[in-house]
């Protein structure tokens, strides 16, 4: 009996407990409402976004739509001895490409503007001052050369190169009597040691005590241009920013960026370093290799949706994360989760890629409104590829047809541009003559015969029709079916090797296979004559 009493005192006690979860479950979703999940995506627009970048600003994008929260875009240009003037415009160009927009950004505007460093020096200069003003920061007044020499002499002494912080402790009449001698300086900031670990989003609790390795860093550089580790942080917090996720390289950085948060007297935002991507045989991803930025694949017909799938795919993200299915995007926003991010260095298999662009382009095939847009485009792909040369029959309702036929055989549209596809869209030259098959009988009475036959003899132009036609043709000239094929495939297509024989005219159409046969005959007599 006691312990029937027993269990169930508990069990009322832990359905109680359940209601109190419940209780606070709401109270929490209700106050979060007022508590706006704000991330950034800042690159430096230095050339040609990667895949590196993509991976971050997508994670960013995924975190914000996830919380509901705003997802911002920022380009920092305070290095511009490296700017890339037309890579501004490209970046956030890039972005509405894949489908991941920002919510605030150079182009768009927004509260937290302008979006751009170099239009924020007022700010920076403004919280440099502050921090000179309450001896978190200094002026350092060393010369190029002397500092090239402190980090030679370190290398040669097998050390890692750090500033000795000699200009900390500089006198108020010596900072005076070099500053009137016009002495150039930048301005360094203070590093102090850090007690505890960095608590990372994804990486958990992360030891790093930047001032054991590093001296002071310079925070304002003597051109009136801050470094990163200033103006990430000033702007970030007049931003509003709530989470910072980018690259594990800048973690040992973090520990720097949080002390110039309490040296300012601001709250940090959280951070999360996202572990890096190499290729599939564990080397790092170079910027020398073409396929690494994200215009090589947007020039090469990959979709928006398979880059992003194929990043997620290796980087992780989601629970129960089936590899080879092809998720939307509002299903990558709905199933996110900062948690189930991998720690390890993502290998990217660009099979895994190409399997997901198969996907999409099937599905898309299968949808009228997708299936319109994608002959559009394939069509301005072949008037940009063969200009002239391009065949009078490629019309919108045949490139459609192509497209259905393609399924399963192409990974993107950019495959059907190829040389190899070529004879979809191009009329055989007179280059087939050398290639026509040896025969017992004249190729001319075996064509006028095919033509007359394709003419009149064949009602339906299918596939079965059409082989069932020639298969007769070859009875009557007494020749074996490999030859009648050879001939075909030569002089309508001008390949060796190709889809059978049948599928291939019934793809051409009965009007266009006739031209080409007309032509072929036309060739051929010319060159009869002439020789």
């Amino acid at each position: 009996m006691a312990r029937i009493l027993s269990t169930y005192l508990e069990t009322i006690l832990s359905q109680s407990y359940k209601q109190v979860y419940r209780v606070l479950r709401r109270r929490l979703s209700v106050s979060a409402k007022k508590y706006e999940v704000r991330v950034r995506f800042a690159p430096s627009p230095t050339g040609q976004l990667h895949l590196g970048g993509l991976r971050t600003a997508l994670y960013n994008y995924l975190f914000a739509k996830s919380q509901n929260g705003k997802f911002i875009l920022r380009l920092e240009d305070t290095d511009q001895s490296r700017l890339v003037p037309e890579a501004i415009n490209s970046l956030e160009e890039i972005l509405i490409w894949a489908n991941i927009p920002p919510d605030e950004s150079p182009r768009l505007g927004g509260p937290g503007g302008p979006y751009v460093q170099s239009e924020r020096l007022q700010h920076y200069q403004k919280y440099a001052q502050i921090l000179l003003q309450n001896g978190a920061a200094y002026k350092c007044f060393c010369s190029s050369k002397r500092l090239t020499w402190l980090r030679n002499d370190a290398i040669r002494r097998k050390e890692t190169p750090k500033y000795d912080n000699r200009c900390r402790d500089l006198s108020s009449a010596k900072i005076e009597k070099l500053e009137s001698g016009r002495t150039p300086s930048c301005i360094r900031f203070k590093l102090e040691p850090v007690n505890e670990p960095l608590q990372d989003l994804i990486y958990g609790p992360v030891a790093c005590n930047t001032a054991e390795i590093e001296g002071d860093p310079v925070i304002f550089k003597s051109d009136g241009f801050p470094t990163y580790h200033l103006a990430n942080v000033i702007d970030d917090h007049l931003m509003g920013i709530t989470h910072v996720l980018r690259g594990v390289e800048w973690q040992i950085s973090t520990p720097k960026h949080i002390l110039l948060y309490k040296a300012l007297g601001w709250e940090a935002p959280r951070f999360g370093h996202l572990p890096l991507i190499l290729n599939k045989d564990g080397s790092k991803m170079s910027k020398r290799q073409r396929d690494v930025f994200v215009d090589y694949y947007r020039a090469n017909g990959y979709f928006p949706l398979a880059l992003l799938n194929f990043i997620t795919s290796s980087g992780g993200g989601f629970e129960d994360q089936e590899h080879n299915t092809l998720y939307s995007l509002d299903d990558l926003v709905e199933r996110f989760s900062l948690s189930h991010l991998k720690k390890n260095s993502c290998r990217l298999d660009i099979l895994k890629l190409q399997q997901f662009n198969r996907q999409h382009l099937e599905q898309s095939i299968k949808n009228p409104t997708l299936l319109s847009r994608l002959v559009t485009e394939l069509h301005n792909k072949l008037k940009t590829s063969y200009q002239t040369s391009l065949s009078g029959g490629v019309c919108e309702e045949y490139v459609s047809q192509v497209l259905m036929w393609s399924e399963g055989r192409v990974t993107s549209l950019q495959d059907l541009v190829l040389p190899e596809f070529s004879y979809l869209w191009v009329r055989p030259d007179h280059h087939f003559l050398q290639n026509l098959p040896p025969l017992t009988v004249s190729h001319v009475a075996v064509l006028e015969d095919m033509h007359e036959l394709f003419t009149n003899g064949c009602d339906n132009f299918t596939k079965d029709a059409t082989v069932k036609s020639l298969k007769s043709l070859g009875e009557k000239f007494g020749l074996k079916m490999p030859a009648i094929m050879k001939l075909v495939r030569m002089t309508v297509g001008g390949i060796k090797e190709g889809p059978p024989v049948g599928e291939l005219l019934a793809l051409l159409g009965r009007e266009e296979v006739l031209w080409r046969i007309s032509h072929a005959l036309s060739i051929l007599s010319k060159h009869q004559t002439s020789t």
